[in-house]
């Protein structure tokens, strides 16, 4: 089983970005040390004060600077923002700067009104454009415009060493829908939607057809994103996963902020979440999983085998750096790296 961190750059209480992205290049850093495959930072905007991960094609530059091979990329990059050809001349400079290691991953989201307003200039425009945009940023970055397409001739920089893996990424049978159609990758975020996932990985089977881009697949592959802690036994795990459960609770309520640390977490729940059975069925999926390195291997190999998908992506909101650098080598550990 593949295996890879996406990140949020979480800023813990009374520290700042600056703090927060070195936590995420000393994280990268362990995670290659272990053997995971890729490294991918979130865009979250508006939530400054919790998260800083808000541009990912500032801080993939730095991790890659300070990692050696893991791959490093976007996950995601919110299309519906920005222009294709910028998102493809800016990504094909990161795969120039660091040659056959960047992804980009694509995806949608809206979040703070008044950030979504700020991002695009003025009232946000319908997203309903999604699949031409991503079909779009694709052909800027495989060359693949016909001769007679008013995009043709625009160059952007190339590495020699290929194009960075393009990614559709998402929580719905829509988006599993057009990685299908593209011949594309896909990524479904199982802690947005845990229940959903069966279905949308059948659709992006179902939707396959073998990509026209040389960037692209002969065959369906795809990514579970899973939130998990891990810890030496399953109830500290538990204890761990709290930090993720409060968070998600909080959110729910309208409540952002930096991530509550475990003893408030605990405190928020009324005590320790009970541990994650390790014989979940899908219908039965939470948001977030957690366990011994043991428990973590046999859920995350279950739910792999459930859904047809070839890799893993953990996100956890586990607050101390320490707790969550070493519950990511745990995790390594149980999946065998």
């Amino acid at each position: 089983m593949e295996l890879s961190i996406v990140d949020i750059a979480p800023v813990r209480q009374g520290e700042t970005a600056t703090d927060a992205y070195e936590q995420s290049v000393r994280l990268a850093r362990a995670a290659e040390r272990v053997g995971y495959s890729r490294f991918w930072v979130a865009e979250h905007h508006g939530l400054a004060d919790a998260i800083a991960s808000t541009t990912p094609e500032v801080l993939i530059p730095h991790i890659a600077a300070h990692t050696e091979e893991i791959r490093v990329g976007s996950g995601t990059v919110l299309l519906n923002h920005y222009s294709p050809f910028k998102v493809a001349e800016t990504f094909a400079s990161l795969d120039a700067l660091a040659p056959d290691r960047i992804d980009l991953g694509l995806g949608r989201a809206t979040g703070m009104p008044a950030a979504d307003r700020a991002l695009q200039g003025g009232d946000p425009r319908p997203g309903d454009d999604h699949a031409e945009k991503i079909e779009e940023t694709t052909r800027h970055l495989d060359g693949a415009f016909p001769d007679d397409h008013p995009y043709s001739g625009i160059e952007i920089p190339r590495s020699g060493a290929g194009t960075p893996e393009v990614w559709v990424l998402g929580s719905s049978p829509s988006s599993a829908e057009i990685a299908g159609e593209l011949g594309l990758p896909y990524a479904f975020a199982a802690f947005i939607r845990p229940t959903v996932a069966p279905r949308a990985m059948e659709a992006y089977r179902e939707a396959f057809r073998a990509s026209e881009f040389d960037l692209g697949l002969d065959e369906p592959h795809s990514m579970l994103a899973v939130n998990v802690a891990c810890g030496e036994t399953d109830h500290e795990a538990a204890r761990l996963r709290a930090s993720s459960e409060a968070a998600y609770r909080r959110m729910a309520q309208g409540a952002f902020g930096p991530p509550p640390t475990v003893e408030e977490a605990v405190d928020e729940l009324g005590g320790v979440p009970e541990p994650t059975p390790a014989d979940l069925e899908p219908g039965e999926w939470p948001r977030a999983i957690s366990g011994s390195p043991e428990t973590i291997g046999t859920l995350l190999s279950r739910m792999t085998d459930a859904v047809g998908a070839s890799e893993v992506i953990v996100q956890n909101l586990i607050e101390d750096p320490d707790d969550r650098v070493r519950s990511h080598e745990l995790i390594a550990e149980g999946v065998g790296l």
